[in-house]
């Protein structure tokens, strides 16, 4: 008789390696995906904080030459005396780089800042520096359609350098007579 001889041999299967390299290759695709959302984050914050300083650049700019009214009051009949300063933080700027109109039923009248000088100083100021107080009258020959008038309400619209706006309006009452204060 014949004996059927097994053959034995001492091979075992082996799919512990298999689950390492699925574990290798799921780890691999997490640190791609974490890479990407990483690059988009990055991203969006560059372009967040380019906004920002846009923005902060934008409104400086509008602020750096700000002109603040103190006081319009009426010298005499027809004129308008306005005292101002630039708004803190502004540029020094140059008297004629600010331009005012006044807005009434009338018409417009424009004009810019060149005669300005230090309150209580008759030189005329060449470089307006914030901190410091400064004068202008807009006399009649100047006001043809806006001169001020009772019981009448005018828009000063004042711009300067770069874009600063100042709006008031100049309220005349009953009374327009030399003194009279109008803002």
């Amino acid at each position: 008789m014949v004996k059927n001889m097994k053959e034995n041999t001492n091979e075992k299967s082996d799919n512990i390696a298999a689950i390492g390299i699925g574990a290798m290759i799921v780890f691999i695709a997490l640190i791609l995906v974490a890479a990407v959302a990483a690059a988009v984050i990055i991203q969006t914050a560059e372009k967040l904080q380019q906004n920002a300083q846009t923005t902060g650049e934008e409104t400086t700019s509008l602020l750096s030459s700000k002109v603040v009214i103190k006081n319009v009051m009426i010298p005499t009949a027809g004129e308008l005396y306005i005292t101002y300063e630039l708004a803190p933080g502004s540029d020094a700027i140059n008297p004629a780089n600010i331009d005012w109109n006044i807005v009434c039923t009338a018409g417009v009248d424009a004009g810019d800042f060149t005669s300005s000088s230090l309150v209580g100083v008759a030189t005329l100021s060449a470089t307006l520096v914030p901190g410091s107080t400064y004068d202008i009258t807009l006399p009649t020959a100047t006001l043809d359609d806006c001169a001020p008038s009772e019981n009448a309400d005018h828009t000063l619209i004042i711009q300067s350098g770069a874009g600063g706006f100042t709006y008031e309006t100049l309220n005349y009452g009953a009374d327009i007579t030399s003194g009279a204060k109008v803002i």
